[in-house]
């Protein structure tokens, strides 16, 4: 046989796919979307990276736990009890399966997601945008401080506002450190899904590390100041007059009765503008630079950024749909205006009770009147926001 004489075809077997080898069926999951999860319904067409960390990560038995919670507490409560608070979503009241041996979990097929999990954070909040968030703000209100110090610009302020600062800004690093601590922190496993516990522990970083910016500051200007007293907020806090209303009424806010829609909303909804920008706004930022300081604002203005930018967002965001829930909306607003009847007179009461502050520095701020009747506006606006009536408390 010479090399050019063709070989004859030989006979092999042909591949014949029946779709039953591996890795032959399409999954929904198996596209170039695979790593999006599809257990949920986004907020908007496409699901975020904070909804992915986010949404659902919490277990719930409502969905897909058929077993049952798989842990509990002392007193016979399971997983994350909807009970924690009086308010209401709907679909809560709803029973839950019938579980049992040979039940087979009982799983219900149109029982959907209950109110609370419609739940989205505006901030988007979640653990690399905390640190992150937290970070840039420490590393500007450092270099704010340390460019004062270089600038030797704390030799520029009036004595009556150095005993000022000393007595009642450094004060009001208990009220940050008391609700970050024993407000929101508390509060942060109580919430019925992940994304309320994450705002939770979003809002209490940020209280902590405003008072940890006071504290630090206060060391700052001990160095710097001659005749700077370090210690004199503690007893500002403990027994000064105009400060007792304020410690009552944060000290009540701990005391709350297990209920962490209560302390959340009296905290982020009443006290934080009554009381926190009438402080931080309506007196400290409006009179340090009459008095020579350029310093204090930038440093009051980070913590007041935290609550008027991130932490009343999603505090609106969380309540105002209860409101307008499709079965437990008037529930709610009962529940709502009866909050609003017993904070708002101890909040007013507190802030008349601080009214003497705004006499103390050398350059006077805006009247107390006029700045308590712009924090009562601010209120009312808010109030709107989530659907309520400005209570008649308001007026006193």
């Amino acid at each position: 046989m010479t090399s050019t004489e063709e070989r004859p075809e030989r006979s092999v077997p042909k591949p014949v796919f029946t779709d039953a080898e591996a890795g032959a069926k399409e999954f929904p999951d198996s596209g170039p979307s695979a790593r999006r999860y599809n257990y949920f319904k986004p907020a908007k067409r496409k699901q975020t990276h904070y909804e992915d960390v986010t949404v659902e990560v919490q277990p719930d038995p409502r969905h897909y736990l058929s077993q049952g919670w798989i842990y509990g507490f002392a007193d016979g409560s399971a997983g994350y009890p909807l009970t924690w608070t009086k308010l209401k979503a709907w679909g809560v009241d709803d029973p839950e399966p019938e579980r049992g041996p040979g039940s087979g979990g009982r799983h219900v097929a149109d029982w959907p997601a209950h109110g609370w999990h419609e739940f989205r954070d505006p901030n988007e909040e979640w653990e690399l945008t905390m640190y992150r968030y937290n970070a840039n703000v420490v590393r500007q209100v450092t270099q704010n401080v340390e460019n004062a110090r270089q600038a030797k610009a704390f030799q520029q302020w009036t004595p009556n506002w150095v005993r000022f600062v000393e007595r009642n800004v450094g004060a009001w690093m208990h009220i940050e450190h008391i609700l970050g601590l024993y407000v929101f922190a508390a509060c942060n496993r109580s919430g019925p899904t992940n994304m309320h516990n994450t705002v939770m522990a979003v809002n209490s970083e940020h209280k902590i590390r405003f008072a940890q910016d006071l504290a630090l500051y206060n060391l700052t200007l001990t160095e710097e100041i001659e005749g700077f007293d370090g210690a004199a907020h503690i007893e500002a806090w403990n027994s000064d007059p105009e400060w007792q209303g304020v410690r009552r009424v944060v000290e009540a806010l701990t005391a709350v009765d297990n209920d962490w829609g209560e302390m959340i909303f009296a905290t982020n909804i009443v006290f934080e503008s009554l009381l926190g920008e009438l402080f931080r706004s309506g007196l400290v930022m409006q009179s340090a630079a009459g008095n020579g300081d350029y310093v204090t604002p930038t440093v009051v203005g980070s913590g007041e950024y935290d609550y008027a930018q991130r932490d009343l967002r999603w505090t609106v965001a969380a309540f105002a749909p209860l409101t307008q829930d499709r079965e437990f909306a008037e529930h709610n607003k009962e529940i709502f205006n009866g909050w609003l009847r017993h904070w708002v007179p101890l909040a007013i009461e507190a802030a008349r009770t601080m009214q003497p502050l705004w006499s103390q520095p050398d350059a006077k701020p805006p009247r107390f009147e006029d700045s308590l009747d712009r924090a009562k506006n601010r209120f009312s606006g808010i109030l709107t926001d989530l659907g309520l009536e400005t209570p008649k408390e308001l007026n006193q």
